[in-house]
């Protein structure tokens, strides 16, 4: 189901058919460079299931982001709702994760601004923040475009990761609600 839509994306729940071309997108090592991977058919399935069960309770997730004039899936966009033991936690955080082939293009910046829109005017959301690992200068890069800011005092080391994982510290973004919103 497309809950949002930009002038060249259709962000939706995910479907069944969706797994493996997630899978094919996670298979190039490029794009796990920053992110534990690649996915395999089972861990994609976990991640449909457990995407649609947050839609499903916040009204948002990683939604599948797919080229509308294709169907295409190219990766994720969205707001996944974050419980973990931090202190910015709980917290809604936006992420993506797109094939490398659609890099470069504005996906990413196009489909979180629809999710910044989306958190912020019909979620009611007042802050939203993003992360990623210090070395991923083009994330970074997309999340400053986008009006997020580095709160370096609140940088720590993912909780889902082991200490001494290469992927472990993490840089924190965040963007409040527009004044007036």
């Amino acid at each position: 189901m497309e809950i949002l839509r930009t002038s060249r994306l259709s962000l939706r729940t995910w479907r069944e058919d969706d797994i493996d071309a997630f899978v094919r997108v996670t298979a190039d090592p490029a794009v796990h460079d920053f992110l534990p991977g690649p996915w395999t058919h089972e861990k994609t399935s976990a991640l449909v299931a457990a995407q649609n069960a947050q839609y499903e309770r916040h009204g948002t997730c990683y939604f599948a982001a797919t080229l509308r004039d294709s169907g295409a899936l190219i990766g994720f966009v969205g707001l996944k709702y974050q419980d973990f033991d931090r202190p910015f936690a709980p917290c809604f955080e936006l992420g993506w994760c797109l094939g490398t082939g659609y890099w470069g293009q504005g996906y990413a910046s196009e489909g979180a601004n629809a999710c910044l829109a989306h958190g912020f005017d019909t979620l009611g959301l007042q802050e939203i923040i993003s992360f990623t690992v210090p070395a991923n200068l083009r994330s970074r890069a997309v999340m400053e475009r986008l009006g997020l800011r580095h709160h370096p005092e609140d940088d720590f080391d993912h909780p889902a990761l082991a200490p001494e994982h290469r992927l472990s510290r993490h840089v924190l973004y965040r963007i409040a609600r527009p004044t007036g919103a």
